[in-house]
């Protein structure tokens, strides 16, 4: 179990190292995937994600995942409240283009997977991956509120309704039950928190936490994932909207800058990294290569998720336009998600998942190059709205 544990560890590092450069413009996920495909059934099969040791491992970084995710999503707040509305109005855009392409790509490439699967991942965006690119750029403030409200709002809808197209009609009514207790347990937790942080006990406990080492916060935030995880699991509810919960109640109740580093520590330093070095091992790049129609998709699918942000930045902020659009097409997050589950469901073929995630690689670059612009023309920290010039 350790030798197996160290090589995962080991391949995480090689993500780092693959956006360690003055400006990176690859994030550290895909040369985590890489080094999984390496490793795993693409190359020396080294790593075997289908033991058990690593399922559970690959399970609780899939919820990291999500957490992480939720976590950047601010509620409320200036910035959050100026750009919903241009926001709701590009998501709308989005989702009107992403279901006749969509039906489109999987009519051409792919006649047997599920059919609403495509425009699902077509129309949303990834917070996971946004959001710490967008963290380097020193751009999470109000000068990008459009695109700070347009991600998360995509990205919640896409959780909340992407595992449903995977799972069969037969168990779509439990998972919705499922769907709906994790909301309602997020929702009571949100209230509940607001509720007793400033009573005196709580923060007495927060105080001996703090000075004895405690690190209670941090526990309460694992035992609140890992009982929407639960939850989701005795349903067949959706573990990325159990995590995505959990995440938006830490973001919400604004945890102190102590509880942000013991998350990141134990998310983004190793679990978060092990999920992406095993569904990088678990996917068959052969598979793909060997391919035609599933190497088209990969390529269709991620020109056409860029043209359809593009084209949706376009209407709801003319004067910034394309790097919006570029910034908001980054996608990686809900294809790993949906190749996963394909895969543990048998809805996807090996081929077929590995296009999927390949599709959201190709998105990476542009949404960073996307990235870059708004750093150049938006000076960090300083006031700003939609409207920005950027072409």
């Amino acid at each position: 179990m350790y030798a197996a544990l160290l090589v995962i560890v080991l391949a995480g590092l090689a993500g780092p190292l693959s956006s360690s450069g003055r400006s990176p413009l690859v994030p550290a996920i895909v040369g985590e995937i890489v080094a999984g495909a390496v490793l795993g059934r693409t190359g020396f099969a080294i790593i075997d994600p289908s033991t058990p040791d690593n399922s559970f491992l690959y399970a609780l970084g899939f919820v990291m995942l999500m957490l992480v995710a939720g976590s950047h999503v601010q509620m409320r707040g200036p910035a959050m409240m100026s750009g919903a509305r241009p926001a709701g109005l590009a998501f709308a855009v989005v989702a009107l283009l992403a279901v006749p392409a969509g039906l489109a790509i999987r009519a051409w490439f792919a006649p047997s997977t599920p059919a609403a699967l495509f425009p699902v991942l077509l129309a949303g965006s990834s917070a996971a991956v946004a959001f710490p690119i967008l963290k380097e750029r020193g751009l999470l403030g109000p000068q990008i509120a459009f695109l700070l409200a347009w991600i998360p709002l995509a990205d919640a809808v896409t959780v909340l309704i992407m595992p449903l197209t995977l799972i069969g009609a037969a168990g779509i009514p439990l998972a919705l039950v499922g769907d709906a207790a994790i909301v309602a347990v997020t929702v009571g937790a949100l209230m509940g928190g607001r509720y007793v942080a400033d009573r005196r006990w709580a923060l007495t406990l927060r105080d001996l936490s703090r000075s004895r080492g405690w690190a209670l916060q941090l526990r309460i935030a694992l035992v609140l994932l890992i009982g929407l995880s639960l939850i989701a699991g005795q349903t067949g509810g959706s573990t990325l909207l159990a995590g995505f919960g959990a995440g938006l109640v830490l973001a919400s109740l604004r945890a102190p800058d102590r509880l942000e580093v013991q998350l990141s520590g134990l998310a983004e330093g190793f679990f978060v990294p092990a999920f992406f070095v095993l569904l990088g091992a678990q996917l068959d790049f052969r598979a793909l290569s060997a391919d035609p129609d599933a190497i088209g998709l990969a390529l269709v699918l991620s020109a056409a998720a860029l043209a359809i942000h593009l084209a949706a930045a376009r209407i709801a902020a003319p004067g910034s336009w394309s790097a919006y659009g570029l910034a908001a097409s980054a996608q990686l997050g809900m294809p790993a998600a949906a190749a996963s589950l394909g895969l543990a469901t048998g809805a996807l073929t090996p081929p077929i998942a590995a296009a999927i995630v390949a599709a959201g690689c190709l998105t990476v670059l542009p949404a960073s190059l996307g990235t870059r612009r708004l750093a150049a023309k938006v000076p960090a920290g300083t006031a700003g709205s939609p409207s920005l010039t950027v072409d």
